[in-house]
């Protein structure tokens, strides 16, 4: 795990980039310069400690690389490379060096990496199928310059504001895909990779691989086959995420069933498997459920207790981690958990990739028997009507509001529904917005590409959330926070062998009456307690509505009406502070959210891009 960085016809400030990417990369760095080019990079040592030093050469090419390939080993013994290393650096430089841009369809990892190709002169950077590793770049006349963080770029270059970004931002919770808050400034997409010539400078994108075409498969497995070959592909997954380190993995456990199986698991390749279970002051406590799991495989077990007694002094330098506006509350227990467990080992596994890939949101159980991106004239007309004269709810996990937000599903149609099904921060206060309703060209053209194939409604809304929520938030977050620590997080939820054979399967597999995750709960049985098995989703047990009445609310306060207030250029500025004063009526969750999403804009701003320009 590192961080990378480089650029064409642009001088880099070296000094600037050790102190940006530090965290990412504090065993060794090291800079290579040839004609226009610079490459930089920061090493987390983890595999072949002594001889996976990076820039490194082969022939005409030089890599420098950010993540893990775990099967690299596989991939060396099927295309026959003559390797003088055991790092999986040199797997993908010479696994390169014989297929090309092909080379990318043999890997299991994650991965963001640049290539220098001096027969070519030209630049390759590629990015592993779930975007778990991040890749930045600017571009503009002839200069380039990439970066494995944004506020890495940002202190490189004088960028600007990207205002139609930011607009985004607030109605959707993330930046879509290639979009940034700077102008000039994209995110390399998951599953693409960048082709460009130190000649002329213009940066080639294109996709390698699309979770899309798997959904459109039709495996038509039994039952009790899914389940031997997810268990097959889950123990092959764990086993190279767990094999593939010169360093100790540890493992998250929670009182889920993803990090349960995948701790059960583990343990069969580590008999001294550390694990670690955190709770937090005053909320929901998983460790007796997590202690189970340990007990029953003998682990190392930790349970770490958390506190938010310091948040008010840390959640600026929290969020300013991001290098961009981030909406996501759930990102400040991360960060403590990450900082918990780094005193302890430096690679770790999680249950990423769990919900998206099995169905483990509240919200697929009503799309996995009606597609509600196709609602009907009446049956939308109706719900309209439900909705707007039903009260309004203030408890998230309440029947009441899960029978609410369906009729507000029902109410909408194509992409309005799916910003209504997930994030739904803004939705419905859309008129308060200055001008662009946030919605890029970009997404909703790939949302009508999803909504007029023949997908069902669940396959749509599956397929839709691990190109938004997960690639734009949820690996977002758990790169940034584990990172911060420098922590490494493997998910052998995303595996290649998962991400290409569990989209295919039937959606009763998923979703069956109300049962979520119905496979993997089956699964479940096999390797845990039965006290785990039907528990109900829960994550982090986040008090937003606390920290935003009480423990943060002077500060949230003069941010948000301040004299150089930000919000007010997207937002109207009556509005927030209706919001503030509870004039508007919306649900205290709701309200919590609207209210997050701003602060941390205002964060950013004055924070991260003000204070730094």
């Amino acid at each position: 795990m590192c961080g990378i960085a480089g650029s064409i016809n642009h001088s880099l400030d070296i000094s600037g980039l050790n102190k940006d990417l530090w965290h990412r990369g504090p065993d060794e760095q090291a800079t290579f310069r040839e004609s226009n080019i610079i490459l930089h990079h920061h090493r987390l040592s983890i595999v072949d400690i002594a001889a996976g030093k990076q820039p490194m050469h082969y022939e005409h090419l030089t890599i420098i690389f950010n993540g893990e390939i775990y099967n690299h080993l596989d991939v060396r013994k099927k295309l026959n490379l003559q390797c003088y290393t055991s790092s999986d650096t040199e797997t993908i430089l010479r696994a390169y060096a014989a297929l090309g841009k092909d080379c990318l369809n043999e890997f299991d990892g994650m991965f963001a990496f640049a290539i220098y190709d001096r027969k070519k002169n030209n630049l390759f950077l590629a990015r592993d199928r779930a975007g778990k590793k991040p890749l930045y770049y600017f571009t503009k006349d002839k200069s380039f310059v990439f970066s494995s963080e944004l506020n890495a770029l940002k202190n490189q270059l004088p960028l600007e504001i990207n205002n139609e970004a930011l607009q985004q931002y607030i109605r959707m919770g993330y930046f879509y895909k290639e979009n940034t808050p700077y102008k000039d400034v994209y995110e390399l997409p998951a599953g693409s990779f960048l082709e460009i010539s130190l000649d002329n400078p213009i940066p080639l994108v294109s996709k390698w691989w699309n979770i899309h075409s798997f959904y459109q498969q039709n495996i038509n497995d039994d039952f009790q086959t899914a389940l031997t070959t997810t268990d097959k592909f889950l123990h092959e997954a764990v086993k190279r995420r767990v094999e593939s380190s010169d360093l100790e993995v540890g493992s998250f456990l929670s009182g889920g069933i993803d990090s349960g199986i995948i701790t059960a698991i583990a343990s069969q390749y580590n008999s001294s498997l550390k694990t670690f279970t955190v709770s937090f002051d005053g909320e929901y406590d998983e460790a007796p459920l997590a202690r189970l799991v340990a007990e029953k495989y003998n682990t190392r077990h930790h349970e770490i207790k958390i506190s938010f007694n310091n948040l008010i002094n840390d959640v600026e330098n929290i969020l300013c981690n991001y290098g961009e506006p981030f909406f996501d509350s759930s990102a400040i227990p991360s960060y403590y958990v990450s900082k918990a467990a780094k005193e302890h080992l430096t690679v770790i596994l999680n249950g990423d990739g769990g919900d998206e890939m099995f169905g483990g949101y509240r919200r697929y159980v009503p799309f996995a028997k009606y597609d509600f991106f196709h609602p009907g004239v009446i049956v939308q007309s109706v719900a309209s009507f439900l909705f707007k004269a039903l009260p309004v709810s203030h408890s998230k996990k309440s029947v009441y509001n899960y029978l609410q937000r369906l009729a507000g599903l029902a109410g909408k149609s194509g992409l309005n529904t799916y910003l209504a099904a997930t994030i739904d921060s803004f939705e419905g206060y859309e008129k308060y917005f200055n001008g662009f309703t946030g919605i890029p060209d970009s997404m909703k053209k790939d949302f009508n590409d999803i909504n007029k194939s023949t997908l069902s409604g669940l396959k749509k809304i599956m397929n839709l959330d691990f190109d938004n929520i997960l690639a734009g938030d949820l690996l977002v977050k758990m790169d940034i926070a584990t990172m911060a620590h420098s922590l490494e997080g493997r998910s052998p939820l995303l595996s290649k062998e998962i991400l290409e054979y569990v989209p295919s399967l039937k959606d009763d597999f998923k979703i069956k009456g109300k049962t979520t995750k119905y496979l993997l709960r089956t699964l479940a049985e096999k390797y845990l307690p039965s006290e785990l098995i039907n528990q109900p989703k829960r994550g982090f047990e986040i008090p937003l509505k606390k920290w935003i009445d009480i423990e943060l609310k002077e500060m949230i306060g003069d941010y948000l009406f301040s004299s150089d207030t930000y919000s007010g250029n997207f937002v109207a500025p009556v509005f927030i502070k209706r919001l503030w004063n509870r004039e508007i009526n919306a649900g205290d969750e709701k309200r919590a959210k609207m209210i997050w999403t701003l602060f941390a804009l205002e964060v950013w701003y004055k924070k991260c891009y003000k204070q730094s320009a």
